[in-house]
């Protein structure tokens, strides 16, 4: 049987025959933009963000565009000891499930982010999930200098990623997501979810039940 790195690996490697890195997929002016805009927003306090969150990716010509809601991305959680479940799938539609980074090495996962947008991946990753998830967090939560100013970041553990955090509006925050060695960057909102209040359904007594997805597996 193959260990958990195994799966990760089998994963990426299997997307070979139809994934590929396609030349001048990064479109610069775009990404200038887009890297303009975040660093106009206000910074935000690690301590400001605590709890679930819900993420979307923010479209800017990034390899990565639309893989990750492909496969079921829900998005991240931070906890009170600063440290973060990085990355939530949906594993059913009570239930999250916190995967462990390290088993996609990022390089190979852009190369095949054009198979992570297929159904295929969708079928594959989802049936992989509770193989490759994460024993506990996956990363750190920390203030970090960003272009010219101070914000909240997430250090991925295993991963060469830095994540950076800034407000879009009350509810909602932007994120960039910076690998190092590529000027490349992935952005995405998160939209904070009140886990407490959040329903899945009757409990049998007639009363909204607390939903699992809350949890994870």
């Amino acid at each position: 049987m193959l260990g958990r790195r195994g799966v990760g690996l089998f994963f990426l490697r299997a997307s070979g025959s139809i994934a590929r890195q396609g030349k001048g997929m990064t479109n610069t002016e775009r990404q200038n933009e887009m890297t303009a805009w975040f660093s106009s927003l206000a910074p935000v306090q690690p301590n400001e963000m605590l709890g679930l969150w819900r993420g979307a990716g923010i479209p800017s010509d990034h390899p990565l565009d639309g893989v990750l809601e492909n496969l079921g991305w829900f998005g991240k959680r931070f906890h009170a000891d600063m440290r973060a479940d990085a990355l939530l799938f949906q594993w059913r539609a009570d239930r999250l499930v916190a995967i462990e980074p390290g088993f996609f090495p990022i390089g190979l996962a852009i190369k095949a982010a054009p198979f992570g947008r297929t159904m295929v991946a969708r079928s594959w990753f989802s049936y992989l999930q509770k193989a490759l998830r994460a024993r506990g967090t996956t990363a750190s939560l920390a203030l970090q200098t960003s272009g010219d100013g101070v914000t909240a970041a997430m250090c991925y553990d295993r991963q060469p990623i830095v994540d950076y955090f800034r407000r879009m509006n009350g509810q909602e925050l932007a994120g960039m997501m910076c690998i190092t060695g590529d000027a490349r960057r992935y952005f995405f909102k998160l939209r904070r979810v009140d886990a407490t209040t959040a329903t899945a359904g009757s409990s049998g007594s007639g009363r909204p039940s607390r939903t699992r997805a809350a949890k994870t597996i």
